[in-house]
């Protein structure tokens, strides 16, 4: 099975073909394409994926660092399970890490947490949009948006790139879980108080808006996935 990714190695240089593998293969992995003990090569992984072997090797190597995958001695690569006690331990170090991104941002002059305030609202709105329309899979996109907005617009780095990692972790449990909660109708009024307590500048609010929202999300999908005998995912 092809995913789609073509081979433009004669025309693009080689960070070029690396940064495409990585984006691919971590999408395959995100989406279950690539599911939980999913094992093989890379030159299997390569194949699927319409690439060349070099730039895939490259990608394995930076998505090991992450955590998403193993590199197993002459045995290929395997795609790394995930436990609910390990999504319960995500969870813990996302709402430490969006706390305080929410806490920063709210810090900022009015000149610049104005227009990030606007964005995250347009973020929300796309939510509230496809809820009413009954459409969940674009609910997850914009619901991420937003929360990628919330540590990208905060000015530490360090701390988005941390986060960008647990995320990736933690998606396939937001996919599974997506339509085995009830419909996330509450996600939009907890985001609003969110962007409300940045725009106005309060920064306890926003922080303490932003922890109460993620440990909600926390204690409706670690149960869930226990409810449902996932011990692995």
């Amino acid at each position: 099975m092809m995913l789609g990714v073509t081979d433009n190695s004669r025309v693009q240089p080689k960070s070029s073909l690396v940064d495409d593998a990585y984006r691919a293969l971590k999408e395959a992995i995100r989406e279950n394409a690539f599911p939980p003990g999913y094992q093989g090569s890379e030159m299997e992984i390569a194949q699927k994926l319409g690439m060349s072997r070099t730039p895939v090797h490259e990608a394995v190597i930076r998505l090991q660092e992450e955590g998403l995958v193993r590199v197993l001695s002459r045995r290929g690569v395997i795609v790394c399970s995930i436990s609910p006690e390990d999504i319960r331990e995500i969870y813990e170090v996302i709402i430490a890490l969006e706390s305080a991104a929410a806490e920063l941002l709210a810090s900022k002059p009015p000149s610049e947490r104005l227009p990030i305030a606007a964005e995250l609202e347009s973020a929300n709105a796309a939510m509230e949009n496809a809820l009413q329309a009954d459409d969940l899979d674009a609910w997850a996109k914009a619901d991420e948006a937003f929360h990628r907005l919330l540590v990208e617009r905060c000015g530490n780095r360090r701390l988005a790139r941390m986060l960008y990692t647990i995320i990736d972790q933690s998606h396939r449990a937001r996919i599974i879980t997506l339509r085995l909660r009830p419909k996330p109708v509450d996600s939009v009024p907890q985001h609003r108080r969110i962007v409300e307590a940045i725009r106005a500048g309060d920064v306890a609010a926003a922080q303490g808006f932003t922890k109460a929202h993620r440990t909600a999300a926390r204690d409706l999908v670690v149960p869930l996935l226990a409810q449902y005998g996932m011990k692995f995912l």
